[in-house]
């Protein structure tokens, strides 16, 4: 082969490689600029086949407790908190409502349980869906459960004030004080309301409840919680079998 033609084929693969490239960091701005995201199935698949093996591998009874929603629920230390509860922790940190509405029938249905504790709606808010949204999000998970789990309760735990999203502050008791409304109508379901056990003298969240982050609770914040999710819980106690 001539050195004109190895000459010609090396600029054409170098312009190659520049294109796709060019059009691959594009790609990615366009993504950035118009808040595109990688679609559930994409960003959760890992996570929720991870859910799935366990299951297939450590049998279980159906009617257990479910916490479900974002890293608030994923870092709760179920063990520690309520070591005789019959509870499995199916948090996903980062994830909205439309996440636990999207793999429902994955890691809900399967496990039928008595009883759904759920946090979710702070990241939502965070990430720009309006209190409204939230609303709507939670009445179709609600829906979600009526239809396939009709005698399952449900909690679901206030979106919480912290330092870190002190700012949303507004928008995210508007989105509880909407959700409240749709768990009035619902006889089985509750809402578990934290944000004025955090809050300090000052009116503001109470740093001690917190880790550096001032977004995740630590060991004293989730004591708070826990109490105030113990009367709860005994509502729905598993029930005794008849001898």
């Amino acid at each position: 082969m001539k050195s004109c033609d190895i000459r010609f084929m090396t600029s054409m693969t170098v312009f190659s490689v520049a294109l796709l490239a060019a059009l691959v960091f594009s790609s990615d701005i366009f993504a950035q600029e118009s808040g595109q995201e990688m679609p559930p199935e994409s960003r959760w698949e890992s996570t929720i086949q991870g859910f799935e093996r366990a299951d297939r591998e450590n049998s279980f009874e159906p009617g257990g407790v479910l916490f479900l929603g974002s890293s608030s629920i994923r870092m709760w230390d179920l063990k520690k908190s309520f070591p005789e509860l019959d509870a499995v922790n199916r948090g996903f940190g980062g994830s909205e409502i439309s996440d636990s509405i999207e793999f429902f029938d994955r890691i809900v249905v399967p496990r039928a349980p008595r009883l759904i504790v759920f946090y979710a709606g702070d990241n939502d808010i965070a990430k720009g869906k309006s209190p409204e949204q939230v609303s709507d999000d939670f009445k179709t998970f609600l829906d979600m459960i009526r239809e396939v789990l009709p005698e399952t309760r449900l909690v679901f735990v206030a979106i919480k004030p912290s330092i870190a999203r002190w700012n949303l502050i507004e928008n995210n008791r508007d989105a509880n004080a909407r959700v409240v409304e749709q768990i009035e109508k619902d006889d089985l379901a509750d809402f578990l309301d934290i944000d004025a056990p955090m809050i300090n003298e000052e009116g503001v969240p109470n740093p001690d409840l917190f880790l550096n982050d001032g977004l995740h609770l630590n060991e004293k914040g989730y004591a708070i919680w826990n109490s105030l999710l113990e009367p709860l819980l005994e509502k729905t106690e598993e029930p005794e079998e008849e001898e």
